[in-house]
């Protein structure tokens, strides 16, 4: 009889966006950042971008609970720290005008920049696993001497083909969003938790 509640933290900040167990959900986000904490989204160049529920950026969260930094590791704290204090999460999100969180994911492995564009995998791995044909999907970022990164997709399949999907993620979402490139996989690598490595997907692209 239990519904979901989506919460979103670290080891370093503890639980810093959730819903709350009492109110409204909303499936796919993380909910309102906790009484004491503040977020914000940045760009690349930690120019603050707008909370507009479609604009895609770094996570950056402060308050109480995060930690004091890493033992004895001075390089990770400054990495890990903007000039002004915020923790820099590594996350892409996105923050709805009412101050609703979705996470799109690592920055390093589920952020595509093609040709202008920023793309969540995550979005396009949705797209996919509704095609009748996909078990499982992973999407990331390959290097493309024009666009920058495209869109690749490793998919574990039954009878389908690269060129299908592709149509089939063009009359789902954007058009710049749609795989340039699907790679049919017998299976997706996984760490010991079950989670789709996505560093080694890239490395073989």
């Amino acid at each position: 009889g239990h519904r979901v509640v989506e919460r979103y933290g670290m080891t370093e900040t503890l639980i810093t966006v959730s819903a709350r167990t009492d109110g409204p959900r909303r499936p796919g986000t993380v909910g309102l950042a906790l009484p004491g904490v503040r977020t914000r989204l940045v760009g690349d160049d930690g120019t603050p971008l707008p909370a507009d529920g479609t604009t895609m950026g770094e996570l950056q969260v402060t308050g109480p609970t995060l930690f004091d930094g890493y033992l004895n590791r001075p390089d990770a704290d400054a990495a890990s720290r903007t000039p002004d204090g915020w923790f820099r999460t590594g996350d892409v999100a996105t923050v709805d005008p009412d101050g609703w969180h979705r996470i799109v994911g690592r920055a390093s492995t589920d952020l595509i920049k093609s040709g202008g564009y920023r793309i969540g995998a995550g979005e396009v791995e949705d797209a996919l696993l509704t095609h009748p044909g996909v078990r499982e999907a992973a999407v990331v970022g390959t290097p493309h001497p024009d666009l920058g990164q495209q869109v690749t997709a490793y998919v574990v399949g039954d009878g389908v083909g690269e060129a299908e999907l592709i149509d089939f993620v063009a009359r789902h979402l954007s058009a710049h969003k749609r795989p340039r490139e699907v790679r049919l996989v017998d299976a997706l690598p996984r760490n010991a938790l079950g989670k789709v490595q996505k560093t080694r997907l890239s490395a073989d692209g």
